[in-house]
């Protein structure tokens, strides 16, 4: 009976681990990431993901005409540089901050309403150590107001 509960534990213990990353994740976004987009305000929303060196994620997005945006990356210390780059619905490259010098954010208007991808990758470090780094990795969005 006590090999039932322990085994009844551990499954319990390893489901809420990924839950226990992901809201440390997100509570790095609202107390570091969000403070990027000043003067901008946030649009409420929380991207956020555990990434590894290597790894990328997209995230598709509405953009409304007329409005200015500001788009913040925001990582952890711990990981190289993050290159995002955003995208049209025929994967037109629109902009990069690879050219950048990985610049954290990019403020734009857009003309016409449209949904635009937003893709980050996490580079590879160079140490040649067999060890990838690992850490959040946020998308924030934020509205130009008047």
């Amino acid at each position: 009976m006590k090999s039932l509960a322990y085994v009844a534990f551990v499954g319990i213990l390893l489901a809420a681990i990924p839950f226990t990353g992901s809201a440390q994740c997100k509570n790095f976004a609202k107390k570091v990431c969000k403070l990027e987009l000043a003067p901008y305000i946030h649009d409420g929303n929380y991207n956020a993901a555990i990434l590894t060196e290597g790894e990328d994620a997209e995230l598709f997005k509405t953009f409304y005409a007329g409005q200015e945006y500001r788009i913040s990356i925001c990582g952890s210390e711990s990981l190289p540089p993050i290159e995002f780059q955003v995208l049209d619905v025929d994967r037109k490259l629109l902009y990069t901050n690879a050219s950048r010098n990985y610049a954290t954010s990019w403020d734009f208007k857009v003309e016409s309403t449209q949904q635009l991808i937003v893709l980050v990758k996490v580079k590879s470090s160079e140490n040649g150590s067999d060890d990838l780094a690992s850490g959040c990795v946020a998308i924030m969005f934020g509205l130009k107001t008047d």
